[in-house]
């Protein structure tokens, strides 16, 4: 008998009916020599730190780190997972052969894989890796089954990861709780989680430290035509007014106009992060509510894999795409017609890409037709289905026109962009504009000719600098992708994905959490931490677990351990040493402790030694910093 194990009940349903497992039974289905049964959530985890040896019970900083010579599973302790995973036991015992049909992704293997080790599966395995739920799509997976170990390196990935966010959550939880906890108030700190709850207590200081400057600006209307002094901003008011005297009684020349033919190509197609941010910034969905439409798209067969992060499809699925369009023309006919009419699609290298496509594609329609969606589904789908047909339309046309004039030797500015065929901004059309697009209305200007000349109205703009923005989910996203760097440069936000924190996956979840535990609220769209969010940031002082670029280097030994490029075991050793380094560290910190001169006075931290708070009351105390802590401030 061969088993499969999906990922969840419904999962399993689907795979059954393909493989003509019809049989029901309590707790899997049967027949044509196939039993499949199911998963839900994590039916095994690491054991807590008590688990492991009584000594770790207590909270204690003199009993940490907590380092488990070995770490060890164990089922969770819940009467419907300890029924499901018996019955999944007992199947495997029996088996000639498992196939792991997880979730096609580093969590899915990790969960699949600890629950055969715990049922001592000793029988072949084999792995279904699909990117899609239709009959095709499974069909074909099982037509092209893979052994396990081919998957290792993605188990050995997924299981550091869990093993590193054990370490430093549990052991710094602890430290920092009992170090700085005001009345024993757990301060929650993790790998992921503190460094973007840094990222917005920084940008909020940002805001609120912010003092605006006065500027000016120079404009002058020639032909109802705006144009902006080239210079841009002037400083000094007394300057700004000088010039805009020189220009009040000189004619507006002239003196050249460029055109300039181009392109814009079609926005990319979805990976995860970019759906979450688009839906964030059109619907106000959060990431977590995306993430939930877009699985309930993928269980409902119409779309495909969303936990991605790559923009790009594989070579293999070009053949595929007429069949896709044909599938949705029901959907959307006026805008299919023209592709399917064609005697071939284009295939760009901005959309087919091998070598961008590692485990998973872009997140695409399956080709089956929407049945049954919501309303919010299916204004996720759309997004989806118009990407889609979009990559397969026409480059959009323009022209751009910059003209230069001057006033009394002042020079002028102004450009406008004029769309000369729309090509795939069609697909768009009474939608709001594709992401990454200008949200301002493109200004096509008059005709105009070198050497003309005429009045003009000139105009002196007083304004003020304004402060950073807050984050919003939709920003704080493209923030934890490219570890805190403002990126908008597409090519370069690829490069930076590799050092991003956290995964396409996890990060709806990682900001949930800071929800969730009070450290951040929303106010409208924006991210706002509370006090307790900025005073746990304040009181951490290893640079590490706030640093997103910091964090990021992490992520990116994760993703090498993923592609066999660096070894568990290094890394592991080198989360060991982190974190032993890191409870010297706090071991040692004296913050908060009564001075030992005046009796009276906090001991404080400073730049490179510790001190007493009554300071300018004239207390001299002062102590530098042992060695351990310069070398982790450092």
């Amino acid at each position: 008998m061969i088993v499969c194990i999906a990922e969840k009940p419904s999962v399993a349903r689907d795979i059954a009916a393909v493989l003509g497992a019809t049989g029901r039974h309590d707790g899997y289905l049967e027949g044509n020599g196939y039993q499949v049964t199911w998963t839900f959530g994590h039916l095994c985890r690491l054991l807590e730190p008590q688990e492991y040896s009584d000594y770790w019970k207590p909270w204690a900083l003199s009993r940490l780190p907590m380092i488990p010579d070995r770490f060890s599973i164990k089922v969770a302790d819940d009467d419907g997972v300890q029924k499901q995973f018996n019955i999944i036991r007992s199947l495997v015992e029996q088996a000639d052969k498992v196939i792991n049909c997880g979730d096609a992704g580093q969590e899915g293997e990790l969960i699949q894989r600890w629950v055969l080790q715990k049922a001592h599966c000793q029988c072949p395995v084999q792995r279904l890796w699909i990117s899609s739920l239709t009959p095709e799509a499974i069909k074909e997976g099982f037509e092209h089954l893979k052994p396990a170990e081919d998957y290792q390196f993605l188990y050995e990935a997924g299981l550091m990861r869990a093993i590193g966010d054990w370490l430093l959550g549990m052991n710094a939880t602890r430290a920092y709780t009992l170090r700085y906890g005001k009345d024993r108030q757990v301060l929650s700190i993790g790998r992921v989680q503190t460094p973007t709850l840094a990222l917005i207590v920084r940008r909020q200081e940002e805001i609120d430290n912010f003092k605006p400057e006065p500027y000016w600006e120079l404009k002058t209307t020639y032909r109802d035509t705006v144009f902006s002094a080239a210079k841009g901003r002037f400083d000094k008011e007394e300057e700004a007014q000088a010039r805009l005297s020189e220009i009040r009684q000189a004619p507006f020349v002239v003196i050249e106009v460029e055109k300039k033919n181009g392109k814009e190509f079609a926005p990319r197609l979805f990976d995860l992060t970019s759906l979450q941010v688009e839906c964030n910034k059109k619907f106000s969905f959060s990431a977590d509510e995306t993430l939930q439409l877009i699985q309930s798209l993928y269980e409902k067969k119409a779309t495909t894999y969303p936990r991605v992060d790559t923009t790009f499809l594989s070579d293999d699925i070009y053949p595929k795409v007429p069949g896709t369009l044909q599938g949705i023309r029901d959907v959307y006919p006026d805008l299919t017609a023209p592709l399917l009419k064609a005697k071939s699609l284009p295939k760009s290298k901005k959309v087919f890409d091998n070598s961008k496509v590692t485990d998973h594609h872009a997140i695409i329609p399956t080709g089956m037709k929407p049945v049954g969606l919501s309303e919010r589904e299916m204004k996720v789908y759309d997004l989806v289905a118009r990407r889609f047909i979009a990559a397969f339309y026409p480059d959009c046309q323009i022209a751009t026109t910059t003209v230069q004039g001057q006033a009394a030797e002042v020079p002028f500015k102004v450009s406008g962009k004029q769309i000369l065929s729309p090509g795939w901004r069609v697909v768009f059309q009474a939608d709001s504009p594709a992401e990454g697009d200008n949200d301002e209305e493109e200004k096509t200007l008059p005709a105009f000719t070198v050497g003309e000349s005429g009045p003009h109205e000139p105009q002196l703009a007083a304004k003020q600098t304004t402060p950073p923005k807050p984050y919003t989910e939709a920003t704080l996203l493209r923030a934890m992708e490219t570890a805190g760097k403002t990126v908008e440069d597409e090519t370069l936000r690829d490069a930076l994905k590799e050092n991003g924190i956290g995964r396409p996956s996890t990060r709806a979840a990682i900001i949930e959490t800071l929800f969730k535990r009070n450290y951040i609220v929303k106010e409208r769209k924006n991210l706002v931490p509370t006090a307790t969010g900025i005073d746990l940031i304040h009181t951490i002082n290893d640079a590490l677990l706030k640093s997103a670029e910091l964090t990021g280097r992490w992520e990116k030994k994760l993703r090498e351990i993923e592609h066999g490029k660096y070894q568990a075991a290094d890394f592991l050793a080198e989360l060991k040493e982190m974190v032993s380094q890191l409870m010297v560290s706090v071991k040692s910190d004296k913050t908060g402790d009564l001075c030992p001169l005046c009796q009276q006075g906090r001991i404080i931290r400073g730049r490179t030694a510790y001190g007493c708070s009554r300071w300018r009351e004239g207390c001299s105390w002062r102590e530098p910093f042992a060695p351990t802590e310069e070398k982790e401030l450092s």
